[in-house]
């Protein structure tokens, strides 16, 4: 259920911060090295890391059924991958995917579906997310959700940011989304 709210405050579109406005004291580590990862996810309070990567069948082809598999990179502990949790995975950080045509799918969240995201294989052969967020069209490199206090079902979010590359111009870019 928390992990539903932070999702749906994530999600939620509303009117950007300055970025520089109560950042986290917590020193996240970018994931390197993490093969087939299209995006990660990360929020306090630990630096536990949610990766989405491509999901493969034995075949090597993408699985057109789960073409993305959610799974932790659990920094906080010994740096082990681990898959979610039934909760997780049903009430907060799994997704959802439909098959709009050939190497091209739209998925949601569970914790909030009004949100689309969408994969799709690129003229370079290569696969990336993208969302649409105060309308700008951004290829996803991370999400944060910055959480101050709170409990496990009610956590205290200030802010969620979607950071990546602007589709139209090729520029970094970071949209946060005000959840007061």
């Amino acid at each position: 259920m928390v992990i539903r709210y932070l999702l749906f405050l994530l999600l939620v579109s509303a009117q950007a911060f300055a970025q520089t406005k109560d950042p986290s004291p917590l020193n996240f580590p970018t994931p390197k090295n993490v093969e087939h990862m299209l995006f990660y996810l990360q929020r306090d309070p630990n630096t536990n890391t949610l990766i989405y990567a491509l999901n493969f069948k034995d075949n090597g082809s993408i699985d057109s059924d789960n073409p993305i598999r959610p799974y932790w990179i659990r920094y906080a502990e010994k740096g082990q991958q681990k898959d979610l949790g039934y909760i997780q995975r049903k009430f907060a950080y799994g997704i959802d995917t439909k098959a709009l045509g050939k190497d091209k799918y739209e998925f949601r969240f569970v914790s909030y579906k009004k949100l689309p995201f969408y994969l799709n294989k690129y003229t370079d052969k290569t696969y990336h997310v993208s969302v649409t967020i105060n309308n700008i069209t951004i290829r996803v490199r991370r999400l944060f959700v910055r959480i101050v206090g709170g409990s496990f079902w009610l956590p205290n979010v200030k802010y969620a940011e979607i950071e990546g590359v602007e589709e139209s111009t090729g520029k970094a870019v970071t949209e946060r989304i005000s959840v007061k």
